[in-house]
């Protein structure tokens, strides 16, 4: 039997307990300066909880920020419940530290990523955390999906 030190799952675990502690620092004391978070989820993650209408408009994976407004921050060994406001609509979130793809706070240009491995016959595998440092990459994970805009040509609509 050979022995190994598994240092992917302790980074994991060293990552997490990193995003507690900020986590329960903000709570105590609430976001210092310009301070503020993208966290992106597996929102399929068995543990996760939202409302029914964010799953359906967000079935793999969701982007939330943490900045202006939220309320009700709990932070827990397992995760964190958040309430925040989606078009003045407030909405309670349990996100668990193993539904967490990526944590990016852009005003310090800090990220990490889990990022997950492709799976060799069907078994699972934990995801690799890393930490993001170069800066496009914090901003591309900190910019949210844009969707295409409609155009809508003005000249259908003037009078001659």
């Amino acid at each position: 039997m050979t022995a190994t030190i598994d240092y992917g799952n302790l980074m994991h675990r060293a990552m997490r307990g990193l995003i507690q502690e900020v986590l329960e620092n903000v709570r105590d004391n609430g976001l210092p300066g310009e301070h503020h978070f993208f966290i992106t989820f597996d929102t399929q993650h068995p543990d996760v909880e939202i409302a029914d209408w964010l799953s359906d408009r967000y079935p793999g994976e969701m982007t939330v920020v943490m900045q202006h407004w939220f309320d009700n921050l709990t932070v827990t060994d397992e995760g964190f419940a958040v309430t925040l406001n989606f078009g003045d609509a407030p909405e309670p979130l349990y996100i668990p530290y193993d539904a967490i793809k990526t944590f990016v706070d852009p005003s310090v240009e800090f990220g990490l990523r889990f990022e997950t491995q492709e799976a060799e016959e069907d078994e699972e595998e934990a995801p690799e955390p890393s930490i993001v440092e170069d800066i496009a990459e914090i901003a591309e994970i900190a910019e949210p999906e844009k969707k295409d805009a409609d155009v809508v040509s003005l000249d259908s609509f003037r009078k001659n």
